[in-house]
């Protein structure tokens, strides 16, 4: 699934799902910009590890909920590389798990800002770029939360499925420009912020605590993730674009509030 000559613009993509992203795309050829938000020196560690795999790598900052910001990043990304063949909007924080009727309004409004506003400002951004080249791809990281829509979590859920209502009718619009748009909805994953989901939603102190009762026995990994996503920018996925695939190991109707 060569990836060779290929651009990917990964948001969060210095830890965790994005992580994983950042190093199978390398893995498969792809030189990756990866941004971060405040760890920098995740990011740099990561795009180190790119680099060890032959691939080009630099770091940006930038909060994706900032269109100024956004702004100023894809100028410089295409600066340094040239081009951005692949975003990847994956950047996210969580809600703090109210109902709505004890929900800061300012929460609200930061959580769908990054899950909502960042993935629109980047795609518009890197959209007049990315006709220009023979193939894109733009990949929305979602979440099962999408579809189970569960209580105690409106600014999460919100987002999300703002996220998924821009890939649908972008990949309409885009697919003319040989640019495919796709969802990638995990379940809980074993990364910092899914161990946090995990301790105030289960009570458990381990990821560890439920995997006997998870799908094949364990708790999905950002391999997992990162796995599909790199088929679905391959030339193996030539053919699809308005999809949304779950990667929960077919987990939702066992765990409902993911």
């Amino acid at each position: 699934m060569s990836l060779a000559g290929r651009v990917a613009l990964v948001t969060g993509g210095g830890r965790g799902i994005g992580r994983s992203i950042s190093l199978a795309l390398a893995a498969d050829g792809a030189d990756v910009a990866v941004n971060y938000r405040r760890d920098e020196e995740a990011a740099k560690e990561t795009a180190a590890e790119i680099e060890k795999l032959g691939r080009k790598a630099k770091v940006y900052a930038a909060s994706v909920d900032d269109w100024d910001q956004d702004k100023a990043m894809v100028e410089q990304v295409l600066a340094d590389f040239g081009q951005i063949d692949i975003l990847i909007n994956n950047a996210g924080i969580a809600s703090r798990g109210q109902g709505v009727a004890d929900t800061d309004p300012a929460e609200m409004e930061r959580v769908v800002r990054t899950h909502a506003f960042g993935p629109h400002y980047l795609s518009k951004l890197v959209i007049p770029s990315m006709r220009t080249r023979p193939r894109g791809d733009i990949i929305m990281i979602s979440s099962v939360a999408a579809r189970g829509l569960g209580p105690n979590g409106a600014p999460y859920n919100m987002g999300k499925a703002a996220m998924e209502a821009l890939a649908m009718t972008l990949f309409k619009e885009e697919r003319r420009h040989n640019i495919r748009v796709n969802v990638v909805r995990p379940g809980l994953t074993e990364t910092e912020m899914g161990s946090r989901l995990a301790r105030a939603t289960q009570g458990v102190q381990s990821m560890r605590d439920i995997d006997t009762r998870s799908p094949f026995g364990r708790v999905a990994q950002p391999e997992d993730v990162a796995n599909v996503v790199r088929y679905l920018v391959s030339d193996r996925a030539f053919y699809l674009t308005g999809q949304c695939i779950e990667v929960d190991g077919g987990g939702m109707a066992a765990l409902p509030n993911l």
